[in-house]
């Protein structure tokens, strides 16, 4: 039954010429808007944010985008794309559905749009998605590998979030969350590492597991899996799949030695196959966990044609995606930058990079995102925060949640010794502001807004 599901819907997609894109702004949703508007549909949208930096975009594009949902929105449409935070009594959804016209979940739409593409590559994992779906970009750009693309952030080498390309290459972020991942069928499946995360859906870090096993059975071709996490090659244990295996251990497929810290940061190592030296590679990119990234995006790279030169060249000018380390501002000798780490994990690679860089002291300004999350990780945040200097916390973005839960930030704060809590963007700015001196690195972190605080900061200091 789902088979013939997949087949109508990717029929659709061959058929249609007038998309609609309900949160046409959304960071899932604008790499579909760039592709499908470079294989020459007309796309129409709307938003609830007429400021937001990707709705200008998009209108730069000649896009209609209408602010605010309403019924009329949708006229002429012959297909309505939503996203999963939707609402169901949302005024265009339920317009669509009243008058016939097909309705697709943006996962499914991707899930079509992969199927597209014979040599697609789907890039998993609990941390490094984007980073490691940028990676992979570059490199077959740096091929002339002409990809099609679809990542969870800007990328300035293709100045948005997504591409259409002129290959039979796709590449993409594939995220775990509500399963879905599981919409996509790809011929390449990149695991990058499995933690507990969005155990407010999963339940159990079992559960995460099995799901991520069902991903690795869907694919055509091969799984890309990281050899030195345990619970990736936990979910590999039964899967008839080929595996092809990264990591540090020279038991993998690929692999790095003479791996080494320069300056600033960055690493350096030489790429490894079967005990063969590949090249050598040189990161613009700060921080250990991403010469993990850059081995998987190697891998997948040559699987689908790359050569070893592309992957030294591709990784050699990738200097990182949109709220990956994304420094906005060095004045006065302070430099602000903002992270999208959300989860213990992250933030604790994050913070380390930043520790080893020259830098005289590390602030880190956290927003935690979701009650959820804040509750079940609260330790495990407080552990990793204090590798910074100093701690500025911002409240709890629910996002999705309602404030149940009895959660507040300032149970976190109590148990960061130092720590300081601050209950505005405006309030954060002018404290650390008034503090930061000369030598000072200061990163906001969270997947929420918190990168709007980093541009306030950014803001102020140049205003001077």
């Amino acid at each position: 039954m789902r088979s013939k599901v997949i087949r109508e819907y990717d029929e659709l997609l061959n058929t249609v010429h007038h998309v609609h894109f309900i949160g046409i702004g959304g960071s899932g949703m604008c790499p579909l808007v760039d592709i499908l508007r470079g294989d020459g549909k007309l796309i129409t949208g709307s938003d609830v944010d007429d400021n937001s930096d990707t709705v200008k975009r998009l209108r730069s594009f000649g896009i209609r985008v209408d602010i605010g949902q309403r019924a009329a929105n949708i006229e002429g449409a012959e297909l309505v794309v939503y996203s999963a935070a939707i609402a169901r009594d949302n005024p265009e959804l339920v317009a669509a559905m009243a008058s016939g016209i097909p309705t697709i979940e943006r996962s499914v739409l991707l899930g079509a749009v992969c199927r597209r593409y014979k040599r697609d590559i789907a890039i998993s994992g609990t941390h490094g998605k984007t980073t490691t779906t940028s990676m992979v970009t570059t490199i077959l750009m740096a091929g002339q590998l002409d990809p099609t693309v679809v990542i969870g952030g800007k990328l300035a080498l293709i100045e948005g979030y997504g591409r259409a390309g002129r290959s039979d290459r796709m590449v993409c972020e594939a995220c775990e969350f509500v399963d879905t991942f599981l919409q996509i069928t790809p011929e390449v499946a990149v695991i990058l590492n499995i933690d507990a995360d969005h155990l407010d859906y999963f339940g159990t870090l079992d559960n995460i597991i099995a799901s991520f096993r069902q991903f690795a059975d869907q694919t055509t071709g091969v799984v890309i899996a990281n050899g030195d996490d345990e619970n990736t090659m936990k979910a590999l244990d039964t899967t008839k799949a080929k595996i092809i295996t990264f990591g540090l251990d020279p038991k993998n497929d690929y692999y790095a030695v003479n791996v080494r810290q320069a300056s600033g940061g960055f690493w350096s190592f030489d790429l490894m196959r079967h005990g063969e030296k590949l090249t050598d590679i040189a990161l613009k990119v700060p921080g250990e966990h991403n010469v993990l990234n850059a081995l998987a995006a190697a891998a997948a790279s040559v699987y689908v044609g790359a050569t070893p030169d592309d992957v030294k060249k591709g990784l050699g000018m990738f200097s990182g995606a949109s709220r990956r380390f994304e420094i906005h501002t060095v004045h006065n000798g302070i430099t602000i930058a903002d992270d999208y780490a959300h989860h213990p994990t992250e933030i604790e690679a994050t913070l380390r990079a930043c520790k080893e860089m020259d830098y005289k002291r590390v602030w880190a300004v956290f927003q935690p995102f979701t009650y959820t999350r804040t509750k079940q990780h609260m330790q495990e945040f407080a552990d990793v925060l204090r590798i910074a200097d100093k701690v500025v916390l911002t409240d709890i973005m629910g996002g999705r949640e309602w404030d149940d839960l009895g959660i507040r930030s300032e149970d976190l704060q109590a148990l960061i010794p130092g720590c300081y809590l601050e209950h505005t963007f405006e309030d954060v700015a002018d404290f650390v502001l008034a503090n930061a001196q000369e030598g000072d690195l200061v990163i906001t972190m969270g997947c929420g807004d918190v990168y709007k605080c980093a541009k306030l900061m950014t803001a102020k200091l140049n205003a001077e």
